[in-house]
């Protein structure tokens, strides 16, 4: 694989534990962190508040359970399987290795898009891979039974427009077309409860809330105040913070579409955009620091949580005891 190729594939699907973390401050920052009004909500939601052994040993005996639930629902559709308990992992994100409003990892890794830590490392490693338990059996099969298989473990291979909603990130995820494991994960993981149609109206809320940010009171201050500084340093044209990554998130998307998906990666233009990203995450970075912007922004949208968490906490107590009773 070319350094920088970024791939997206679909396989069966498989539990995948995920641990959600804001973003670190600097170091005189870190000191004063603080969880937010609608973060402390939102961690009782997913499971944010359990220690990494808890979440570990929650996944592990969630993973037991679907592989059990597959096993038998296989059986139920004529097929053998055997439970693969090796087949996913779960894993921690590392401030050490994450550090985005550092100097010296800002001046590596940019935003940490074209490359970012362990990139180059896990490229060159062989990938190690979990012996499916499966394997000799399914190539018993004939090829038409070898997709009645597939079909009834995982669903249907989804459609082009499917592969599309997945490139773009509007996929739905519907564990009804998932096969055995759609069921087996919707029984032992039960439904994102914010995802259910009861609490479809503080879903939209949510969404509305969060993209109505730049409309905050006190942001467009804190905004222009951090643009004119990145104008000062050359780099104009970005009204938001969020601006500045969007822009080499473009970049590099224009490369990936570009190229041909059984070619070779333009090196030479992920490095010019690399080194452009680094530039400007630097500037961007800068100008964070000598207007003070996460600070302020961090007061200002606590205040807009605070105000919605008021307005919404008889809801959002609905949804978290619900959470608590699935988990």
């Amino acid at each position: 694989m070319q350094r920088g190729t970024r791939h997206l594939l679909w396989a069966a699907p498989v539990l995948v534990a995920g641990v959600l973390t804001a973003c670190s401050g600097s170091p005189a920052e870190a000191e004063s962190e603080r969880t937010g009004p609608l973060a402390t909500y939102f961690e009782s939601f997913y499971g944010g508040d359990l220690s990494e052994a808890e979440q570990q040993a929650k996944f592990e005996e969630q993973n037991k359970r679907t592989e059990e639930l597959v096993a038998q629902c296989m059986s139920e559709q004529g097929f053998e399987y055997e439970p693969n308990t090796g087949n996913s992992s779960v894993s921690f994100a590392s401030d050490s290795e994450w550090d985005p409003d550092s100097r010296d990892w800002v001046s590596q890794y940019g935003y940490g898009m074209v490359e970012s830590p362990g990139m180059e490392e896990a490229e060159q490693e062989p990938v190690e891979e979990n012996a499916d338990p499966n394997a000799d059996y399914v190539a018993s099969l004939t090829e038409s039974e070898q997709i009645a298989y597939s079909e009834a473990l995982s669903g249907p291979t989804p459609s082009e427009e499917e592969m599309a909603a997945m490139e773009d990130g509007s996929y739905e995820w519907d564990w009804t077309k998932g096969g055995c494991y759609g069921e087996a994960q919707h029984e032992t993981m039960g439904e994102d409860p914010l995802q259910s149609e009861e609490f479809e109206g503080l879903q939209e809320e949510l969404t509305a809330f969060y993209e109505g940010q730049p409309s905050w009171p006190g942001m467009a201050e804190v905004d222009a105040a951090w643009s004119e500084c990145m104008s000062q340093a050359g780099h104009s044209g970005f009204a938001a913070q969020a601006d500045a990554q969007n822009s080499i998130i473009e970049e590099l998307n224009g490369v990936w579409e570009t190229m041909d998906p059984e070619g070779e990666v333009d090196q030479a233009a992920l490095d010019a955009i690399g080194a452009k990203e680094v530039e400007v995450a630097l500037a961007d970075l800068d100008c964070r620091e000598q207007t003070d912007y996460r600070s302020k922004v961090e007061d200002i949208t606590f205040e807009q949580e605070q105000q919605f968490v008021d307005d919404h906490k008889a809801e959002l107590d609905v949804v978290k005891a619900a959470a608590e009773q699935g988990n």
